[in-house]
């Protein structure tokens, strides 16, 4: 080979390399794609949908994050209701935190597939844990969320969703 051949070569490789370190750090420290499994969190996730999740976040109320769900090998996807500290009440299907009630504009299809006299999420009472979160999934009837497995971690947030990918047709378009 001659010379101006292994400069090349050695000119691709390196740009390979970085490429890889680039791509490790952003997928390891930042941002991390992750699909959807389950039925916990219909209508706003579907199973197989996938979303991108920030691994740099500040949490909030109704955030939606992905965790380490205790006890189990796979991750959770679930929406925060109780910071800690909070006091999370649900009676009668309205949702009080630290006594101000909240609308959970993201359940109404849910609760439109229920009857009139049913609730879809029984009432409950929790305060939260210090370093801890509450999470509910929006398919109320269908989640192991935190009524099952208590608070959670903050350590065990995996990341934030940032944003979802939609399916596309076989033509290119949204589903």
């Amino acid at each position: 080979m001659n010379k101006e051949t292994t400069n090349e070569i050695m000119s691709w490789i390196k740009s390979i390399a970085v490429a890889c370190v680039i791509v490790f750090v952003v997928r390891h420290f930042l941002f991390s794609p992750v699909i959807v499994s389950g039925q916990s969190m219909e209508p706003t996730f579907e199973s197989d949908n996938r979303v991108v999740i920030s691994k740099i976040h500040t949490l909030d109320h109704f955030d939606l994050i992905v965790f380490h769900a205790p006890g189990v090998e796979e991750d959770y996807i679930k929406r925060v209701i109780g910071l800690p500290g909070d006091t999370v009440v649900m009676k009668d299907d309205r949702l009080f935190i630290n006594g101000k009630e909240h609308k959970e504009d993201y359940l109404k299809e849910n609760k439109k597939q229920i009857f009139k006299d049913e609730k879809l999420t029984e009432d409950f009472e929790v305060t939260v844990p210090k370093g801890q979160l509450f999470v509910l999934g929006d398919n109320r009837r269908n989640s192991t969320d935190s009524r099952v497995i208590g608070c959670i971690d903050q350590e065990s947030v995996v990341g934030k969703v940032g944003f979802r990918f939609y399916p596309l047709n076989s033509i290119g378009f949204p589903k």
